[in-house]
């Protein structure tokens, strides 16, 4: 299914037709092999050291600063502009123009003339350029309701309240971190051969682990400029900070964009589960392991808040599945022979889907040293995958569809409830867009987003050709099906890169697939605003870098008041 993968899993890995639906996809958490945990394993096993060489910031917030972390080999450097930004112009937006914060996150340690540049540009965001020696451009707003609380606390000498930093949990929410060439940024392909930046998204990872530094001593810099008499947060209060993130429907088509990567992070996910139940005895620290994260997961439910009704319901379900597998963990015995499967076919009896992902995260824990490999296989040459093979006969490609789309075969593609929606991309925003068929003129405006209908639109019109015939006569005469053929070929060989679902049916919730991808980043707290975007919360209890001695392994999961 990837590189590297188990060639004889000792259990077999979960189908995609279980795994690949949009309501498990909508039920995922941050793993071990999440991308933010995997980053900072390595910035920790490695050494790696943090400096700021520049922090020039007035009393308002506005200036300049440089935060550089050095490897083993190499530097990289985040360059940071703070702006006085009138409230009526905060927006989440991503078509907003004016920020409190931009970044760039800067290949090396810039110079005077790199800094003077990027003074020009990176404020601007899509209205200025930078160069392949800018490897992310981000921007960030401040909390309404916390930031000014923290300042203001802080410089009138106290610490600020614990209730209203766990009901929001940031200072700061990002509104994009671009890589991957946006705006004249370096190519992923510049980087791919860095073992830093080998996993997804290890740069964009990176740039969000320093802007919370940085937000964290802006508040501490603008408090010490308020009042003599102020202080520094509490470290224990100080932990308790993240980067928020709004996420829009901009990022769902991302993993129908990339079926090979979808493939490669779930493939992973899917590989170290079947490793863990595979193991024939428990390690007494492993079961300690799980019980304490089991603990702090119960914790992290507390804290997690949404005003969201569907979110609600689904935290109400997982409330339920905890108090469950607590119960369960408190009388079970995992001494037996293969402890670990036993305890997840329970999970797949007993608990509903939110709770069984949950339930994979937590077994993944106490076993880094079986699973943590895993995060080397989670990239894709998708190169690899996009050349067509013609010679394929029809009747091969056939019996493809038959394995791979049966359940696509299965929709009653007649009802209007089966084509409901519409994704397009708007002219005025160059955003992402769903729309209303039927309410709507923008069926011209389609983009290819539904695989499943349109693999039925294939294999309909395979009935025009011999079962002998080569699929290059029918793409020769119905160059239509390109994108959907490609599709299928790519599938056969990664079948997790396929969503089991109708992606333009009436009841599809785009937050699923929102979901799915932040969960791969590390992200938690999922708050959906409507069933489009979502708020989220990024390196919420994480070590800073500062803090070269503070464990790595369990943070993402708070810790027991």
């Amino acid at each position: 299914m990837f590189a590297n993968s188990d060639p004889t899993p000792a259990i077999a890995l979960r189908p995609p037709s279980q795994v690949m639906r949009l309501s498990r996809l909508g039920a995922f958490h941050q793993t071990r092999l999440s991308f933010m945990r995997i980053l900072l394993r390595r910035l920790l096993r490695e050494g790696w050291q943090m400096s700021r060489p520049l922090f020039d910031i007035d009393v308002r917030g506005v200036g300049r600063a440089v935060y550089t972390f050095q490897g083993p080999e190499r530097a990289y450097s985040l360059v940071a502009f703070g702006h006085d930004l009138p409230p009526e112009q905060r927006s989440d937006r991503v078509i907003a123009t004016a920020w409190d914060a931009t970044f760039t996150l800067f290949d090396g340690v810039p110079g005077a003339a790199d800094l003077a540049r990027l003074a020009r540009n990176v404020p601007l965001q899509e209205a200025g350029r930078v160069t392949p020696s800018e490897l992310t451009v981000a921007r960030a707003n401040r909390s309404v309701r916390l930031f000014d609380h923290v300042v203001d606390c802080l410089a009138g000498g106290r610490q600020p309240d614990r209730t209203q930093v766990d009901s929001v949990g940031y200072l700061m929410r990002t509104t994009a971190v671009y890589g991957s060439g946006k705006l004249g940024a370096a190519d992923r392909e510049d980087l791919a051969q860095r073992p830093e930046c080998a996993a997804p998204f290890q740069v964009e990872m990176l740039t969000v682990y320093l802007i919370r530094s940085f937000v964290m001593d802006l508040v501490e810099h603008m408090a010490a400029l308020r009042g003599p008499g102020a202080v520094k947060l509490a470290p224990e209060l100080r932990h308790r900070f993240g980067i928020g993130n709004s996420t829009g429907l901009g990022m769902a088509p991302f993993l129908l964009n990339h079926p090979m990567l979808l493939n490669n992070w779930i493939a992973a996910r899917e590989t170290a589960l079947s490793r863990v139940r595979g193991i024939p005895l428990a390690d007494p620290a492993a079961i300690a392991v799980l019980r304490d994260r089991a603990h702090r997961a119960r914790q992290n439910w507390r804290e997690w808040r949404s005003d969201h009704p569907g979110q609600r319901a689904q935290l109400a379900r997982l409330d339920t599945d905890l108090l469950l597998l607590e119960r369960h963990l408190a009388q079970c015995d995992l001494t037996v022979f293969h402890p670990w499967d036993a305890l997840w076919r329970w999970g797949e009896a007993n608990l509903g889907e939110e709770g069984q992902e949950l339930l994979l995260s937590l077994v993944l824990e106490p076993h880094g040293a079986l699973i943590d490999d895993l995060e080397t296989a989670m990239s894709a040459d998708e190169a690899m995958a996009f050349r067509i093979d013609g010679a394929m006969t029809v009747a091969q490609l056939r019996a493809l569809i038959l394995a791979h789309y049966d359940w696509a075969l299965g929709i009653d593609w007649s009802t209007r409830e089966a084509q409901a929606r519409v994704w397009y991309t708007s002219a005025e925003k160059q955003e992402p867009r769903l729309g209303e068929r039927f309410d709507e003129p923008i069926a011209a405006y389609e983009q290819p987003l539904s695989p499943a209908r349109d693999v039925v639109r294939l294999f309909s019109d395979l009935e025009r050709y011999d079962n002998t015939e080569p699929v290059a006569k029918l793409l020769l005469a119905q160059p239509e099906h390109r994108h959907i053929l490609r599709r299928v070929q790519i599938v056969a060989r990664y079948p997790y890169g396929e969503i089991n679902d109708n992606t333009i049916a009436a009841e599809m919730r785009p937050i699923d697939m929102l979901r799915a991808k932040l969960s791969f980043f590390g992200a938690g707290h999922f708050d959906p605003r409507s069933d489009r975007w979502v708020r989220i919360n990024m390196f919420r209890n994480a070590p800073f870098p500062d803090e070269p001695g503070r464990d790595a392994s369990g943070w993402s999961y708070p810790p027991l008041p």
